[in-house]
């Protein structure tokens, strides 16, 4: 396992797209967030003790985790730069082409860059969910299914919104770019701010579906 700065050589890669901003900010407007705009630490990213073995034993057994067996030697770390919407990503610099002949044949992945964004570091518990995330994706588990998710919580929960004022940043800055930003009622007539992601099922007045 590695740490590194910036970006490796060019050549034809398979990137997997990681975790983006998918939550709702809290009812007091929290400080701007642009995620372009956060600087790069100097120092490269850390993993927290033990969490990379935690989570190999947690993928035995797993049928999709092809590349176990080498993954922890086989992974880079770095700092995701200029980035304005994802958190974490996972990319595989053989190629995609490659990839799917290794995985087939499930043989050593060669050499695997996750990326992480270096506002994680504002939160503990959303840094290691984020990382988790990412290195299940590098040991094989490719696709959001259901037992990716259900490892990535039991190994690094995510935290709750109201507990995490990042996470709450970023709700914030996705309703803020947003050209929805109030609910209406087509029953009522009422209307009021948008605060959520998702629409709501009800009127908050008359209790009509919307």
């Amino acid at each position: 396992m590695k740490h590194v700065q910036g970006n490796m050589a060019e050549k034809p890669r398979s990137v997997h797209e990681g975790a983006l901003l998918r939550y709702v900010m809290s009812s007091e407007p929290p400080r701007r967030l642009v995620l372009s705009e956060i600087p790069i630490p100097e120092t490269p990213p850390h993993v927290p003790e033990g969490l990379l073995e935690r989570a190999i034993q947690s993928l035995s057994g797993v049928t999709d985790a092809v590349f176990r067996p080498w993954i922890e030697d086989r992974i880079n770390f770095i700092w995701l730069e200029n980035e304005h919407k994802r958190l974490g990503m996972t990319r595989f610099e053989e190629g995609p082409k490659e990839l799917v002949r290794r995985r087939t044949l499930r043989i050593d992945p060669g050499p695997v860059t996750i990326g992480l964004h270096p506002v994680l570091l504002e939160d503990e518990r959303m840094y290691a969910h984020t990382l988790v995330h990412e290195f299940l994706h590098a040991a094989g588990l490719m696709a959001h299914s259901s037992k990716h998710d259900e490892l990535t919580q039991a190994l690094a929960p995510s935290p709750a919104l109201k507990d995490s004022p990042l996470l709450q940043r970023m709700r914030n800055a996705v309703i803020g770019e947003s050209s929805k930003q109030q609910w209406e009622c087509k029953s009522c007539g009422y209307e009021w701010k948008r605060t959520t992601m998702r629409k709501p099922t009800r009127c908050h007045k008359c209790a009509r579906p919307l």
